[in-house]
């Protein structure tokens, strides 16, 4: 960040299970399991993680990016239940298993958590991996079905409420 002209005073860096508080909200970077680095020369210098955020309103998880791992119980286990999850959900491939879940594992690792709604994300954007457009979210919505899991798929870009409903829009696109 400070390459890019950030005052350090500005960056905070975590660790797994470190805690910032602005103002009556607590955030945790969570565990998430993920190669790290972008270059040659930077590998396993930084976290991959995702984020619990707490407030006296609502509990909010954010997976982060990554495979699917014993990491998720250990969240649920460590705060208990979350209002909404965003899970990550898309961009796998079986040669990537290890750092990006497939989607059936994103539903798992919500239930894990222990989200009572959750959010499929990261799969809306470009296809990098080899699988359709619309495929995670399709087997996100069937596999969240069959485990009885209550999901909320907005728009993308759209601003929704945690007791919003959503229709299945990505069903009439191309």
């Amino acid at each position: 960040m400070t390459a890019w002209g950030v005052e350090p005073s500005k960056v905070k860096e975590f660790d797994w299970w470190d805690e910032a508080q602005v103002d009556d909200t607590a955030f945790t970077f969570t565990p998430s399991r993920h190669f790290s680095g972008r270059g040659v020369k930077d590998r396993a210098k930084s976290l991959w993680g995702g984020w619990s955020i707490i407030s006296p309103e609502h509990r909010i998880y954010w997976s982060g990016d990554g495979g699917y791992g014993d990491h998720f119980k250990d969240i649920g286990e460590r705060f208990g239940s979350f209002d909404i999850g965003f899970m990550e959900c898309g961009q796998y491939n079986a040669n990537w298993h290890q750092i990006h879940m497939f989607p059936e594992e994103s539903v798992q690792a919500a239930i894990d958590v222990g989200v009572r709604r959750a959010v499929a994300v990261h799969w809306g954007g470009f296809a990098l991996a080899q699988h359709t457009w619309k495929d995670p979210i399709k087997r996100f919505m069937n596999e969240a079905q069959k485990k009885d899991l209550d999901i909320i798929m907005p728009r993308l870009g759209e601003v929704f409420q945690t007791d919003s409903s959503s229709a299945n829009w990505w069903i009439e696109l191309p």
